[in-house]
């Protein structure tokens, strides 16, 4: 199943490893660790609005983090109501 993140960005959703809110996340020193360690592989979605979320997603290409727009909550929504 594909989940469309914002934009014109479709990803598989067997892919994602983890959905997250960008603000909880970097509250905390691990959390902003995190995603300075993985600088080079973020892909941002959309410039039009204010970063929400990210995901981790993992393929054949290795792990990326993807910033989106979109709420963590909203993301999970969508995955679930494509499951259904």
């Amino acid at each position: 199943m594909y989940l469309n993140i914002g934009g014109d960005t479709i990803i598989n959703s067997e892919n994602i490893v983890g959905i997250f809110d960008l603000d909880n996340c970097t509250v905390t020193k691990k959390g902003r660790d995190f995603i300075n360690i993985n600088i080079k592989n973020i892909i941002t979605v959309s410039l039009d609005e204010l970063p929400k979320s990210f995901i981790i997603y993992n393929d054949q290409k290795g792990v990326s983090l993807y910033i989106c727009q979109y709420q963590s909550s909203v993301l999970l929504k969508r995955i679930k109501q494509n499951l259904i």
